[in-house]
């Protein structure tokens, strides 16, 4: 009976998660369009970094700002079709736009889905994953980012090389594993602690709690009301949750001031500019994806045994020598293999570190009575990051030399080693209630 259990958890995961496929291949997928897009419309450096590459990820601020609203009211499961109907509608957008304006709306409109999707997927998996599980199931997120990203570079890499299809199929193929996901959500029940807490609904709440954790379903019950009546203030800017927030902001900004999605957005023109050819340079980003992918595996086997804290300091410090080797290479003038290499040991610092821990640790330090709000706040601040590097960085690259733009991001690693040396505490193994207790001062079981 236990396996099973064990496996309907997993199952559900792995659906909800499916959301993260769609968020990598959103966010990859414009690597492959952006240089044959400026050259189609003939805008500038700060119009196509302003527009048409960072629209998504404006899209996604505004989701990630907005989306615990529908998360809190409407429920983890019914946001996450919209999730759904929100890929969709973008991916046949963008493959008929007929102008940057339009394309840029229906970037947009992915966007909002991946930032909605950055809440309620590692809310809702926190919320039915016994304690020890659930930073690999709330993992499994950040593995089906990786995986859409290397699909996207894959895919971008056959249209254009072996197929010559463009950039519209490129963006128009996501339509077919967002349909999948919409199939695949109808399944899935709604969040225990969300029923409980929302609906009053004890029964189905203890129904679902049966099939995920059924040794603790009274003590988890009496844990989340216990809970609920030492913290019910459900306006998260109050100063019991101060230490949260600020745990939250501070992890989520560093993840984008390592500069990663710089990497996932500009990786073919930063492979141009170390001296690889157009070919090149799309299949070295390719090998981004790969590498992205094997690294985030051994982040998942390790995030419920090593501890996330421990994976964050192993991270910051592969950050620190690969950007500072990136850096070197491109002012040595040392060539495009170096620099491909250091970019993949900086893929798998990211991937070992903050990527297999960003979504986890987020979700489980924030109490039940604003989790969704507390997950709108890091996640607001890790896409206003990412969409500010998108919008300057095509700016920045015509204007500094790319030693300097590594050498910053360099330098911003070795802040977060110092945060988490000193700041970052560990969730490895503990209930949600308990680290409510901890960081937010609630007493389960007083």
């Amino acid at each position: 009976m236990g396996g099973f259990v064990i496996d309907r958890v997993v199952v559900w995961s792995l659906a909800v998660a499916v959301a993260g496929f769609l968020f990598g291949f959103d966010t990859a997928v414009i690597s492959g369009a952006d240089q044959p897009l400026q050259r189609l419309w003939e805008t500038s450096d700060l119009f196509h970094g302003a527009f048409v590459m960072s629209s998504a990820l404006w899209g996604t601020v505004i989701g990630a700002l907005l989306g615990n609203i529908p998360s809190d009211r409407l429920g983890r499961r019914r946001t996450l079709v919209g999730v759904g109907l929100l890929y969709l509608a973008s991916a046949a957008g963008c493959a008929g736009a007929p102008g940057p304006g339009f394309f840029a709306a229906m970037r947009l409109i992915g966007g909002l889905g991946v930032g909605i999707s950055s809440i309620v997927v590692p809310a809702y998996i926190s919320e039915v994953a016994p304690p020890k599980m659930r930073g690999r199931l709330v993992a499994l997120y950040q593995f089906q980012i990786v995986v859409g990203i290397l699909v996207a570079f894959l895919s971008n890499f056959v249209l254009s090389e072996y197929l010559m299809l463009d950039w519209r199929w490129m963006l128009g193929v996501e339509g077919l594993p967002a349909a999948a996901f919409l199939a695949m959500i109808t399944r899935v029940p709604e969040s225990p602690r969300w029923l409980l807490l929302r609906r009053g609904d004890e029964a189905a709440s203890r129904r679902i709690l049966a099939d995920s954790d059924p040794e603790r379903v009274d003590e988890t019950v009496a844990e989340i009301r216990t809970a609920e009546t030492d913290l019910p203030d459900r306006h998260l800017f109050r100063r019991a949750y101060r230490k949260p927030i600020l745990l939250a902001f501070t992890v989520a900004l560093f993840n984008q001031l390592s500069g990663i999605n710089f990497i996932i957005y500009f990786a073919p023109r930063v492979f141009e500019l170390a001296g690889l050819d157009t070919s090149a340079s799309l299949l070295s980003t390719a090998g981004v994806g790969l590498v992205n992918l094997v690294t985030t595996v051994v982040g998942i086997y390790l995030i419920d045994r090593a501890g996330r804290r421990f994976l964050l300091l192993i991270g910051s410090v592969g950050y620190i020598v690969s950007l500072g080797a990136v850096s070197w290479a491109f002012g040595a003038d040392a060539g495009g293999a170096p620099v491909v290499l250091f970019v993949f040991l900086f893929i798998a610092s990211h991937a070992v570190g903050q990527g297999a821990v960003i979504w986890v640790w987020i979700a489980e330090i924030f109490p039940n009575s604003v989790r969704a709000k507390g997950q709108s706040l890091g996640s607001g601040t890790h896409w206003v990051a990412a969409a500010s590097i998108a919008l300057l960085m095509p700016y920045f690259l015509g204007r500094f030399q790319p030693e300097d733009i590594f050498a910053f991001f360099c330098a911003m690693m070795v802040l977060q080693l110092l945060f988490v040396l000193f700041l970052m505490p560990e969730t490895r193994g503990r209930t949600l209630e308990s680290l409510a207790e901890e960081l937010s001062g609630s007493r389960p079981g007083r």
